[in-house]
């Protein structure tokens, strides 16, 4: 498969970057063709421009600024997306990254009538979300009721890529983790993926 491997941490030494590492190493080992779209290396600018909000529901959205990501993103037959959790949700950079490059005539056609959104990611059959986060897993689970998984498995992927098994892994106290617990999640990282 082609798989789109999106990292958004700003430190390539970060726990973050070692979970990619993980992912990366595994997808490569069992054939796959990777594609890495380090957000904060690459300098993507997450903001949304005025060209792009401007022709947001005109026939054509204005890709100028994305067309790689936009083509990395459609040739994709899986996604893994590995970020840190900050206040329950994600980072800017992934944030605009959706914002920008899941946009109409990308991800989804708008209803004539304004309705419910037409899909347009039917190559996505997979899709992994890799995240650490300080809490503890009850605020996330419990308290917050998990908001980022909610937004990935139903806002996103459910109504753009609606075919797109969806799974995801999210590493509590991140803070406070030996290295023995990091390659334990690691090789959970491993075993999902290892299933494509």
């Amino acid at each position: 498969m082609k798989c789109l491997v999106v990292v958004a941490h700003p430190r390539s030494d970060s726990l973050c970057s070692a979970m990619a590492r993980s992912a990366i190493e595994t997808l490569t080992a069992n054939g796959h063709e990777v594609q890495i779209e380090d957000l904060y290396q690459s300098g993507f600018a997450p903001a949304l421009t005025a060209s792009e909000r401007l022709s947001y529901y005109s026939p054509a959205f204005d890709t100028t600024a994305i067309q790689s990501e936009v083509a990395r993103l459609l040739s994709a037959h899986a996604l893994v997306l590995v970020f840190p959790t900050w206040w329950f949700g994600f980072p800017a950079i992934l944030k605009g990254w959706f914002d920008r490059v899941w946009a109409p005539g990308v991800a989804y056609d708008h209803a004539t009538d304004f309705g419910p959104i037409k899909p347009r990611l039917n190559l996505l059959r997979n899709a992994l979300a890799v995240t650490s986060l300080g809490s503890p897993w009850w605020v996330d689970r419990l308290v917050l009721r998990q908001p980022v998984k909610r937004v990935l498995k139903t806002a996103l992927l459910g109504t753009c890529a609606p075919a797109c098994r969806f799974e995801m892994l999210s590493l509590y106290k991140a803070e406070r983790l030996a290295p023995s617990e990091v390659q334990v999640f690691c090789s959970r990282i491993e075993r999902v993926l290892s299933e494509w």
